[in-house]
Order: structure tokens, then sequence, then C-alpha cells
């Protein structure tokens, strides 16, 4: 009889937990964007380098020589020392006291989570037969939906909570403010997370020899299928700036220009995030699933233009009247569609590529996934409230613009690449097992 640890299920739930808590420590940032720029006296395009840049450029660049680890070696205690290492690092946040400083902590943040995704999608890939692995990627991408919503709902009382209560004397360390105390309270239980990983049981590869793959021997697979994973990486990058410039300024906009407190904003934009994010996520694996079980082998791709043609509308028209009614009225459409794709993109990943590459094929996904999607998207937005504007009222409009410009964009790209990856999904199915 198989015991609780041995199951697929539990796997998916104990790393869906870190993905929670790795998302938490990504976005708390947002919520503090007043404080911050004002105690460091820097702008929205610098506050944009902090929330994205900092934290991508070190996640992107280190996830591919990570997953090559991963595909060799022990992943379960490879994420024990991801989880602890960015845990620490938000931590160390709370220490900055400049805007340099402020930046490597939050390089430290994407060098810790860089261990968790492509270790995570090549452990489930091991654990769930391939007709059930889109529901499976899923349920654990929920994960970062959840940490989104957890981050606005819970990081924004936090936030409310302690900045009411002024400048705080720690020991050892001495004054902090405010927002600093913040990153102490969401980043050190991530090191609970951690103890609770290592108690994970590594799951047996499924159609591998014992010489695990190298990237190496991944670049000509990639090469032979090159529309199938341009259209994939650029369109899926380009649907991820979507939901990172909604959560990263969406906040700002509503304090910005209907007077709302970071806790309201929790309730509102955190609230929305978490059912609609949630029903989306999940909506968009189940129909992965159940387009493949029909004979549609591109069904993964097909849910990423659903996502694209149904944000289009809601995005722009949400956040470019002025309109609080509207903007409200938009953000449940908006979320669903913005998050339908979240767990068939790496699930195509795994359809398209033979399972002795698919970490390093997760993690080449997540670095244009990430770099482009919080690294630029973010700041593109900012440039355009900063440069174009010149007003920091503005972020709705700059927001609307990119998002439109994104989904437009993910759709063509998705759409062109359909053929090719059909023949990529046959192909690597011949290789497994």
């Amino acid at each position: 009889m198989r015991t609780l640890k041995e199951s697929p299920w539990y796997l998916v739930a104990v790393l869906t937990v870190a993905y929670v808590f790795s998302f938490v420590d990504r976005s708390i940032l947002t919520l503090m964007v007043g404080p911050i720029r004002a105690d460091l006296q820097i702008s929205d395009t610098e506050i944009s380098l902090l929330h994205g840049f900092a934290f991508a450029i070190f996640y992107t660049v280190l996830g591919i020589p990570i997953a090559r680890i991963a595909d060799r070696s022990n992943r379960r205690n490879l994420i024990v020392a991801g989880v602890a290492f960015w845990s620490l690092a938000t931590a160390a946040c709370g220490l900055s006291r400049s805007f340099a400083q402020l930046f490597l902590a939050r390089i430290g943040v994407g060098i810790g989570e860089a261990a968790l995704s492509p270790a995570a999608y090549s452990m489930i890939g091991d654990r769930f037969p391939p007709e059930r692995l889109g529901r499976a990627l899923g349920v654990y991408t929920l994960g970062a939906i959840a940490g989104i919503g957890l981050a606005l709902i819970i990081g924004g009382s936090i936030v409310g909570l302690v900045t009411r209560g002024g400048v705080t004397a720690l020991p050892v360390i001495g004054e902090v403010r405010p927002w600093q105390l913040v990153f102490f309270v969401v980043g050190l239980p991530g090191l609970l997370v951690a103890a609770w990983l290592a108690t994970l049981a590594e799951p047996p590869r499924r159609g591998v020899a014992r010489r695990a793959g190298n990237a190496g021997d991944l670049w000509p697979w990639m090469r032979t299928y090159a529309r199938a994973y341009t259209g994939h990486l650029a369109g899926f990058a380009l649907l991820s700036i979507l939901l990172n410039v909604i959560i990263a300024w969406g906040p700002s906009h509503l304090i910005r220009n209907f007077g709302y407190t970071p806790a309201e904003v929790g309730i509102t934009l955190g609230g929305t995030v978490l059912v609609f994010g949630t029903a989306g996520i999940f909506s968009g694996g189940v129909l992965t699933d159940r387009w493949r079980a029909s004979g549609r082998s591109d069904g993964a791709l097909r849910v990423g233009v659903v996502s694209a043609v149904g944000s289009l509308p809601f995005g722009l028209i949400g956040f470019s009247t002025g309109s609080l009614p509207m903007l409200v009225a938009s953000l449940a459409p908006l979320t669903f569609f913005a998050t339908f794709a979240y767990g068939a993109a790496p699930a195509a990943i795994q359809f398209m590529t033979p399972p002795a590459h698919r970490a390093v094929a997760s993690a080449v996904y997540l670095f244009f996934l990430n770099f482009v999607g919080m690294g630029i998207g973010p700041f593109l937005a900012a440039l355009v409230t900063d440069r174009v504007f010149g007003n920091d009222q503005a972020v709705g409009l700059s927001v609307a613009i990119v998002t439109t410009a994104s989904a437009v964009g993910a759709a063509a790209f998705l759409a062109w690449s359909l053929p090719d990856h059909r023949r990529a999904v046959a192909a690597a199915e011949g290789q497994a097992p």
C-alpha cells in the first residue's frame, strides 16, 4: 500500500507550498513602493529594477546550469538548498539601507528561487503519466497565483499593521523601518518550508538511462524544431508580461489614483488573483488534458492562444478608462485569462522534449518567461510612465499599453508555431518509454 509520502499528489502539494512562499517573497515589494521610494529616494523605473530586473537576471541566468544539476543529481536536495537561500535573502532585504544593497538582496532571492521550478517540473513529470501531467503542473503552478494573492492579501495587512508601529528597534540589527520589518516577517518562515521539503523522497526518473543527458544534447533537438520552441518561448514569455505588469503596477495605480491603502489593495487585487487566477490556471490545465485526450497534441499551445485573446479587451479597457468601477469589473476576467495558460506552458515543454532533457528545457522556458515577463515587462511600464507621460498618475495607462501589445504578440507567436509543435511532440513521444 502506498504511503502518503509516496503519493504523487503529496509531492505536488509540498512543492506547491514552496512555490507559494517563493511568490510571496518576490511579490511583497509591490505593496511598499511608496515608503521604499521615499526612504531610498528612487523613481518608478528604479523600483521596477528592484522588483523585476534584480530578481530576474540571476534567476534566469542561473536557471539553466542549476537545471543541468537537477538532471544529474538529487533534485530534492537542490530545492531544499534553494528555499533556504532565498528565505534568508528575503530577510536580508530588511537590512538594506540603500538602493544598491536592496538590489543585491533581491539578486539573492532570484538565485535561490532559480533552484525550485526546473527541478520541480522534472520531479512532477516523473511521477505522472502524460495524460495527467497538464493537471498536475496546473496545480503546482497554482502556487504562483496563490502566492501572489496571499502576498497582496496578507502582505497588505502586514504592511498596514507594521506601518502603524513606526520605527522598530531589533536586537543586534538596530532600528528598522516598517517596510524593512515586513521582509523579516515574510522571509524567515521559509526556513520551515525548507525543512519540510527535506522529508520528500526523490522520485525515480522516468525513461532515462543511468547517464543523464546534457544541455549540449538538447540544442540540436531545439534547432530541429526551432519554430516550435521559438513560438512557445516568445509566445508564453509575452503572455507572462500581462500578470507581471498587473501585479507590479496595479497596486500603485489603485493607491495613486483611487486612494486605496495597502490593505484595501490586498483585498481587492489579491482576492481577485487568489480566486480568479486559481480558477484560470486550473481550467487551463484541465482543458490541456482534455484536448490531448481527444487527440489534439497541440492543446497546450491552443490554451495559450485562448489566454492571449481573452485577456486583450479586459486589460485595455480596465486600465485605460480611469474608471474605478470599470477597472474592478475588468479585473476578474482579466486575471482569469491572464493565468489561463500558466499550467499549459510548462506542460507543453514536457510534451515536446525528450525525457532526459526536460529539466534543462524547463529552465530555458523559465529563462524567457521570467526575464521577459518579470524583468522587462514591469520595466517597460515604468519607463512609459516616467519617460513618455512623465506623470506618476499615468501608471494605469502605461499598464494598458504594455499588456495590450504583449497579448497581441503572444497570440501571433503561439498560433504561428502550432504545426511544428505537433511534430516535436510526436518525435518526443517516440523517445519516451
